[in-house]
Parts: structure tokens; sequence; C-alpha cells
């Protein structure tokens, strides 16, 4: 990631949302943008280079070696601050730069307005997925919690219809800035939509007939119909405080509830802290979103009071990293989950 006016972000101890935050004025930082302009107020441009495999060839571990190898020499920069684009060499890889506004802090109520280090594997994975088959090519897709919308615009490279969907107002037009500004990088023909969606809310919500442009993100009745046709849901760091997680499995019932095949990749970090009543250092919010999965291999028949929805960790060592210039670090995890009692197979990444 390459930050406006030749700041460089790069990985460092994390400063996220804590579960024990009471102040709405608590100012938080993604380590995403340590290295941006520590004093800059107000929206901040960073650009991500992302690195495709050639056209037609496996993504071996040789392939691996040479494609991380090649991500620190896209984005150097030369003397002047300005990017310094590697001359291809045969069989190299394409690549593509996605511009993401964002804020550089921000209180704990406002993460939106931020990227986090799991929405860049989901990003990964995504792309992974893109790559690797055509499971993702003409879907209806569904970015729930999507702050700047990254991972949504990138499923906009081959679904058939994208809902970004968030809450706020100003979260939502950071978001539909973000799909302007790289409306000519991406190379979409889906349609891609912002809407609104308080996981505290009804659902469906209110239907407006006549939109204002202070209804902007509201919805329509067409648009609800497609949302439920919709087969694959994915989440990046929306699990970092009890309230959010049992708001977001309560609204994911609903979506899910009518809809048998539709599957939730969902990315998240585990925060670790320090409480009083453990005396140690633990993941309690982790732990919350846990009490919400039952394991795939856990026999039914044995717990009958077990959650509603199944989980299945993915291997992050199988998904190659395509978003060059940051650290993974080691508490990322992706889950792939889906309704319990439901007969339908998972999707292989």
């Amino acid at each position: 990631m390459e930050c406006e006016e030749g700041w460089r972000a790069s990985p460092a101890t994390p400063s996220p949302p804590s579960d024990g935050g009471n102040s709405v004025e608590e100012q938080v930082m993604s380590d995403v943008h340590l290295g941006c302009p520590p004093n800059h107020s107000g929206p901040h441009i960073s650009y991500f280079t992302i690195l495709l495999p050639p056209q037609n060839e496996p993504i071996e571990s040789s392939l691996r070696d040479e494609w991380n190898s090649m991500g620190a020499k896209v984005c150097s920069l030369d003397e002047d601050g300005d990017l310094i684009l590697a001359r291809r060499k045969k069989k190299s890889q394409d690549y593509f730069v996605v511009s993401i506004q964002h804020n550089i802090t921000s209180s704990i109520p406002r993460v939106g307005l931020q990227v986090w280090r799991a929405e860049l594997v989901l990003a990964d994975f995504v792309l992974h997925m893109m790559h690797k088959s055509s499971a993702f090519h003409g879907i209806v897709a569904v970015e729930l919690g999507a702050g700047t919308g990254l991972v949504g615009m990138l499923l906009a490279r081959v679904a058939k219809s994208v809902f970004i969907t968030d809450h706020g107002d100003e979260v939502l037009q950071n978001c539909s800035e973000n799909i302007h500004l790289n409306a000519g990088v991406l190379g979409t023909k889906a349609s891609v939509f912002v809407r609104e969606l308080d996981w505290n809310a009804s659902w469906p919500p209110q239907v407006l007939e006549n939109f204002s442009s202070q209804q902007r993100y509201g919805w329509s009745i067409s648009e609800i119909e497609e949302i439920q046709r919709a087969t694959i849901l994915v989440a990046a760091d929306v699990i970092y405080s009890d309230d959010l997680t049992d708001a977001f499995f309560s609204i994911l019932e609903l979506l899910m509830c009518k809809s048998p095949e539709k599957v939730l990749y969902l990315a998240l970090e585990k925060r670790y802290n320090f409480t009083v009543d453990d005396l140690d250092v633990v993941a309690n919010g982790y732990s919350h979103f846990r009490s919400y999965l039952k394991d795939d291999e856990e026999d039914d028949s044995k717990n009958k009071s077990s959650p509603s929805f199944v989980g299945k960790r993915i291997n992050l060592t199988e998904i190659p990293q395509y978003v060059v210039e940051y650290d993974r670090g080691n508490d990322v995890e992706i889950w792939q989950i889906m309704r319990r009692n439901l007969n339908s197979q998972y999707h292989k990444p």
C-alpha cells in the first residue's frame, strides 16, 4: 500500500477497537495506516497494489515466491516520492492499483472509515476464488459492514450485482467515493449498490418510493428482491464487541433463513485484552463469536441445542497474498459459515 504524498504504511503492532472502550471520542488507528501522515485530518487516499497471476497458469509455490518478491518492486519510490513501476519480465504478473479513501484515525463507532488487516486478507481470499474458479462469476453478493468497500468492489469485477452495506451516512458516503475513485480501474460491469443496513433494525428494511438526497442509501422493492437471491455474503473485521457480534448474527439469521444456498465468508482478527476477571490476556470477543458456531464436524445428535450456524475455518496458507506490502500477522482468520441443519455443501476454497 502506498499513502498519498509518498507516505508508506508498514506492518506494525495494531491498535484495534477494544471490547472495553467506553468513550465515543476515543481515537484508534489501524496498523494498515501506520506510516501515513500522523497529523492528517479528514479523508486521505492510499493506494493498494494488487498482483494477479498469469492467465491460465496455476499458482504454485515457486510462483508465489516470485510473486511476493515482485510486490516489493512494484511499489518502489524514487527520490521525489513518485511511484516506480517495475518493468515486466516474460510471464510476469499483471497488477492493478486500487485507490481507497479513508481516515487515518477514527473514533470506535466510525472505524468503518479505516482499512483493517482482515479486510485485506479477505480481499486476498476473494481474488483467489475469482482466479481459480468461476464460483463467484455472475452471482449476487452482499458485503456486510463494508467500511471502505474494498472487498465488495473486487467482487464486482465478476459478479452480476453487489450490495455494499453499512450503517451511517458518513461511512456510506465514503464508500460511494471509493467506488467512484475506482470506476475506471476495476473494469466492472456489475450493478453496485451502496445501501444502509442497520443490524439492529428490522428486516426487510423500509422501502422508499421516492428517493431524496437524504435517502440516497435507501432500498427499493426490486433491490430487496434481488438481495434475497444473493448466494455469497462477505464481511471483514466486524467482530470486536459482543453487542455488535449479537447484532451481526441476528441480521445474518434473517438474511439466510429463507435462502439455504447462502454462504458467508467472514474475516476477523483475534484481539487480546487483559481482563481483571480472568487475570490474563484473553480474546473474549473471539470466544463470543465462536459461541455462535457449531464445528462442521460435530455430531448434531449429541447436542440438539448447539448453535444455529455451522462454521469451518479456511486454511490461509493455501491463499496467496494478492494485495502486496501488508503483513497478515498470525491472528487473522477466515471462516466459512452456513446455517445449521441445511444440506447444502460448502464451496471448497
